[in-house]
């Protein structure tokens, strides 16, 4: 018998090719009529055509959204929203622009609509994250939450290949720690497997042909399904990882996710058998922890820490960082453990329990 607990988010989603064209009724029926668009440079003239489609109802364009949300690039945002009176943020990429967006709803109590260009999958959750000082702070809060999401499939056509695999497997990732991170949630766990098997068909079809809309409209999919189940659902080890890593070292979001995921996996599956059982029929394979090192490899995503920059003599103080406070993670966490699963992740080595 099932017993669990479960409060949906307040999703607003339009999905489907070129419902992009919607944004402006959109922004009308919102009652919006003086939106600002993020951006990060190098989407700034897709943030232009935005401000364009949107006429009248946009008064501006700030597109100097980074990576981990810098504390400082929030300020000069809010400096943007209160010049300009801005009623609404339309973020337009991926992870870091979200972010932005959900760091000035924070902030600001800013509705915010966000149209997701990667597979980043943020959109669907109600968690944000802001970087100071060298260390990324996290929290959950429902006013983060996009007022409303729009999915066009073509805007994920401008995602190369190299970085659609990455991308997809960290909205994996999002997906996976729901049903290897403790207890099952049946409605979580139902929508995170149905995301894995979305995400792992599709990828290797988008990297293999970057054009295949189809292929690309499966990955969204499953993105956003997999950004459904961490909304509703549980972080553990894995995301602790990953925000020390982008925090205090700077390493690319999508990249460090695809790398510590696989032996995230590995080092809790010893206390989720049920949940392990579950990931692996999802993804076809017998030990889920090397499927998700072998779908990596074979999307040519990186499989090693050194590959983002990091060098064997930041293991022991993003190991120590990672135990400075309790984590909710099933397997105990142990400073030594921990060391040893950076240490595998820092060479590639395929993983294993530790």
């Amino acid at each position: 018998m099932n017993h669990f607990d479960y409060k949906a988010l307040p999703w607003n989603l339009i999905f489907g090719t070129d419902s992009l064209q919607r944004l402006p009724e959109e922004l009308d029926k919102l009652g919006f009529s003086r939106a600002l668009v993020l951006t990060t440079p190098n989407q700034t003239r897709d943030g232009e055509a935005i401000t364009e489609l949107l006429g009248n109802r946009a008064v501006g364009l700030f597109d100097q959204a980074v990576m981990h949300v810098p504390a400082a690039t929030v300020e000069q945002a809010i400096a943007e929203v209160e010049r300009l009176k801005a009623d609404c943020t339309v973020s337009l990429g991926g992870g870091s622009t979200t972010g932005l967006g959900k760091a000035l709803a924070l902030k600001l109590d800013l509705p915010n609509i966000v149209i997701p260009t990667t597979y980043a999958g943020s959109e669907m959750t109600n968690i944000w994250g802001i970087t100071d000082q060298g260390r990324k702070v996290t929290g959950r809060d429902n006013k983060v939450l996009p007022t409303l999401t729009i999915y066009d499939p073509k805007l994920t056509l401008s995602l190369p290949a190299k970085f659609a695999g990455p991308s997809g497997l960290n909205a994996m990732a999002q997906a996976v720690v729901n049903v290897t991170s403790g207890t099952l949630n049946p409605i979580v766990a139902n929508m995170a497997l149905a995301a894995v098997r979305a995400l792992s068909r599709s990828l290797p079809k988008v990297v293999a042909d970057p054009n295949d809309l189809d292929a690309r409209a499966e990955a969204l999919y499953g993105a956003c399904l997999a950004g459904g189940s961490l909304g509703t659902g549980v972080t553990s080890l894995h995301h602790r990882l990953c925000h020390i890593f982008g925090g205090s070292f700077n390493t690319p979001h999508a990249e460090t996710h695809t790398i510590l995921l696989p032996h995230c996996v590995a080092y809790n599956a010893s206390s989720t058998a049920e949940g392990t059982q579950q990931l692996a029929q999802a993804l076809s394979v017998e030990d889920p922890a090397l499927g998700l090192f072998e779908l990596a490899q074979a999307v040519d995503a990186p499989t090693t820490l050194k590959e983002i920059g990091i060098k064997e003599d930041d293991l022991d103080k993003a190991a120590q960082i990672a135990t400075e406070t309790p984590v909710n993670n099933p397997e105990p966490v142990t400073t030594a453990r921990v060391r040893q699963l950076l240490e595998n992740a820092f060479h590639g080595h395929p993983p294993t329990p530790v």
